[in-house]
């Protein structure tokens, strides 16, 4: 169907750059769906899992620096016990001078008391850095430099640990044992003379240690996380199972006041054309019935008057029908989309405005009906705007097969024209459905395009995937 007239050229929006006026998905809030159990019983899991982990990375973490201080403690007590029990009884006065008896009385007492898996090497060292005693013979009378750490303890008694620098040279025959704990506190002889006494522990106690720790740690905390899962389940459970409820109530709601919406407006547009358009038409009737007798009887101000109330009539009768068409397009679903169109153009033309409406009967035929709705709505639209707005003159509408999938709908106006990208972006009042129907036009999969500047009229694009119609038979 197609009302063509090439009196007027379409206006010269051709060289304008196209403004899009299709939202991105992105840019607005995503539909609602349906409560997935199995996504958020998913999602629970994914995140006890990371509590787990965390809970894993940060208990050992905690375990270990608890466990490595109290493996120290211990040490440090038991190497404090061990000076006071067995070193320091057994100590002479002539073992600072490397006397060959002192030093077997203490070989034997350090072999028998000290030396055994918990600790793997002994020294007694002078406040000059000299070894008087070691349980490595090789050792004895060798010199070295004492740290600040060992020559404080000399100075401030007290007891001292920490991990073992196997690369000083003082500890190279403790190389090849792996990780030490380096134990060092002062002794005395009995003329008073102080003297340091150390001890070399494995490393691995405090590693054990650590592990025992982290083992009892993560059995209550596991149990407890998995124990809280088991009673929240059921209880999160029966929310998913309420939102769900409350989601598919919605969902009726809404479908309910869109079909009583409907047949709302249906029963307005039915009320109006057969009561007060019916009686202005026959309003209209009258009048101009009245007018020609009142010209026959020789009154011809009288029947001016009267032709005059009849024009006024028939203008609020075609202004009653397109309120009509906005309200309920009755013709898009009993007549089709090509009818509904042309319905669109009456409201224009009782303005003034030329229409110039080119609808192919193939680009119809590719349309389903959510997109004939589309079509329909986005040409409402834009017609609106130009009787509106734009001051127009004359306008166009094509409707028309372009490719071998794609439905185009292109709308012009020779109006003033607007900043598309500036009215897209911060719609004025009046503008604002614009944006309204960029949205709607992304949601159905659709492209929506428009070309306008000031004085130079406007031109939309709408294309559509179009869905080929089943052939019949």
């Amino acid at each position: 169907m197609s009302e063509v007239v090439q009196a007027r050229s379409l206006p010269s929006t051709e060289t304008l750059p196209w403004v899009r006026a299709t939202t991105s998905r992105s840019g607005r809030d995503a539909p609602t769906r349906p409560v997935s159990t199995w996504r958020v019983v998913g999602a629970m899991a994914l995140g006890t899992l990371v509590v787990l982990l965390l809970v894993g990375v940060v208990g050992s973490l905690a375990a270990s620096k608890l466990a490595g201080r109290e493996a120290v403690r211990d040490a440090a007590r038991d190497t404090s016990t061990l000076a006071d029990v067995v070193v320091t009884p057994t100590l002479t006065d002539r073992l600072r001078t490397g006397d060959p008896a002192s030093v077997r009385a203490m070989d034997r007492a350090i072999r028998a008391h000290v030396l055994g898996p918990s600790y793997v090497r002994v020294k007694i060292w002078t406040p000059e850095g000299r070894i008087v005693y070691s349980d490595d013979a090789r050792l004895i009378g060798s010199r070295f430099d004492l740290g600040e750490e060992e020559r404080a303890v000399l100075r401030h008694p007290v007891t001292r640990a920490e991990i073992s620098d196997l690369q000083r040279p003082e500890n190279a025959l403790e190389r090849g044992q792996g990780k030490l704990l380096e134990v060092y506190r002062p002794v005395w002889s009995p003329d008073g003379s102080p003297l340091l006494f150390e001890t070399y522990s494995p490393y691995d106690d405090v590693t054990a240690r650590a592990g025992r720790m982290w083992r009892g740690f993560a059995g209550v905390t596991l149990s407890s996380l998995l124990a809280l899962i088991l009673l929240l389940t059921p209880v999160v459970w029966g929310l998913l199972r309420r939102v769900r409820q409350a989601q598919q109530q919605r969902e009726m709601l809404l479908q309910r006041a869109v079909e009583v919406s409907t047949e709302e407006r249906r029963r307005i547009a039915a009320t109006l054309h057969d009561g007060p358009v019916q009686e202005l038409a026959a309003a209209s009737f009258v009048a101009a019935g009245a007018a020609e007798k009142a010209r026959t009887a020789g009154r011809p101000e009288l029947a001016d008057d009267l032709k005059q109330v009849s024009r006024v009539v028939r203008g609020g009768i075609a202004s009653m029908r397109s309120l009509l068409v906005d309200i309920y397009p009755a013709s898009l679903s009993s007549s089709g989309l090509a009818v509904a169109l042309q319905d669109l153009t009456t409201a224009l033309r009782g303005r003034g405005i030329d229409v110039h409406v080119d609808i192919g009967e193939a680009a119809v035929a590719m349309l389903d009906p959510r997109q004939e709705r589309l079509v329909y709505r986005v040409a409402h639209e834009v017609l609106l705007n130009t009787m509106r707005h734009a001051g127009a003159h004359a306008a166009w509408m094509t409707l028309r097969v372009e490719g071998a999938d794609l439905v185009v709908l292109e709308l012009a106006d020779d109006g003033v024209g607007f900043d598309a990208g500036a009215v897209l972006a911060a719609p004025p009042e009046g503008h604002f459905g614009l944006r309204l129907l960029g949205d709607s036009t992304s949601d159905a999969g659709a492209d929506l395009l428009v070309a306008s500047a000031p004085g130079a009229g406007t031109r939309w694009r709408l294309t559509v995937p179009a869905i080929e119609a089943t052939p019949a038979g």
